[in-house]
């Protein structure tokens, strides 16, 4: 999103940001957006998924003088003494900093509970304490479970298949508690497979696009868990960012928490031939295209389909996504690619 239309759209926009999880690939893409609009942003991450080489790419990206608005706080968001320091002052709080991924829940459930429930239930109070206003926070279409529908509807939740489910589904319910007893505004987003460049491709706990894009650059076969007919709301980073700066300027209300897709599924066998042909593309390798993708039994935890009910955000907010789904592949898979050193003339949004 260009700072030109995000001040269009919002010209009252606050002047002071803490953005947790800064480093990591939602968070440097808020940190950016709010550096061109002319914003300053205090960031806290303690890198243990985020990358001091996002940081480095927007400081290119935006240049020096925007740049000298950051300031970077590395503190672990349990601490208080590190939350108390980083909402001092601030006018919103974008609170993206978790440990995601249903894997990585399942063979760690302690220390995903701990960071995203602790860890945002101690940022929560260092914001009340501090009277901030408003908390802008990263929740999870995971939140609904085991419902049965594809449709996902704000009211409708089901059981969690994960601990990473049951992490944010409290946050929610500690979000809720917290606007209560304190009167800050909190608003959840419940984000539907967001993908977008520095998105971490490398990992066992890594998201789909990313990995697989990785995979066709080397010319090697991604693997598809289960029959390739599970459907997601793939959600391009964009349309993120927007959803953020919309809560951060709605009009004060209840607690919500609210659905951030495009509300179109897309099944991944779908996405394979997409990602396989825009690779192809930005390559000028048309044997790409004939790369076949590997099975692998379905992963625990995973649910079958899911795409996002969008009229509670589009009436709450204002939200409609911005970008779709071939738009962000192209632009995803330009980065990687460059990233990689492989050759693309497909000219980038950016």
């Amino acid at each position: 999103m260009s700072p030109a239309r995000l001040l269009d759209e919002h010209p009252d926009l606050p002047d002071t940001w803490l953005v947790t999880g800064v480093a990591g690939f939602i968070g440097s893409h808020l940190l950016e957006t709010l550096l061109r609009a002319g914003r300053r942003v205090v960031g806290l991450d303690n890198f243990s998924t985020g990358k001091k080489e996002n940081l480095a790419d927007v400081e290119a990206r935006v240049g020096p003088g925007a740049w000298a608005g950051f300031r970077l706080i590395e503190g672990d968001l349990r601490s208080r003494e590190a939350c108390d320091a980083a909402v001092r002052g601030v006018d919103v709080v974008l609170h993206q900093a978790a440990l995601n991924s249903v894997p990585r829940s399942l063979a760690h459930p302690g220390e995903v509970l701990e960071v995203n429930t602790i860890g945002s239930v101690t940022l929560f109070g260092a914001a009340a304490g501090a009277g901030v206003p408003r908390v802008v926070y990263a929740s999870s279409s995971s939140v609904y479970g085991d419902v049965t529908t594809a449709l996902r509807r704000e009211p409708v939740l089901g059981e969690p298949m994960s601990p990473y489910a049951v992490s944010k589904r409290a946050m929610e319910q500690l979000a809720a508690v917290t606007q209560a007893h304190s009167g800050v505004a909190m608003t959840g987003l419940r984000y539907f497979n967001v993908f977008g460049p520095r998105q971490n491709p490398d990992g066992p706990y890594s998201a789909v696009i990313p990995r697989w894009i990785r995979a066709l650059l080397a010319a090697e076969s991604p693997v598809i868990h289960g029959d390739g007919t599970q459907s997601r709301d793939f959600t391009p980073i964009d349309n993120v960012v927007r959803a953020n700066l919309l809560a951060a300027t709605r009009p004060s209300g209840g607690h919500r928490a609210l659905n951030v897709g495009t509300g179109h599924g897309t099944s991944l066998t779908t996405l394979f031939e997409l990602l396989r042909t825009r690779v192809a593309e930005v390559t000028g390798r048309p044997e790409t295209a004939r790369i076949g993708a590997a099975t692998a039994p379905p992963r625990a935890g995973d649910v079958a389909s899911a795409l996002a009910d969008l009229e509670l955000a589009e009436r709450e907010l204002g939200y409609r996504p911005v970008v779709g789904l071939d738009e962000g592949l192209r632009e995803t898979v330009a980065h990687f690619a460059g990233a990689s050193g492989t050759h693309h003339s497909v000219e980038t949004r950016r």
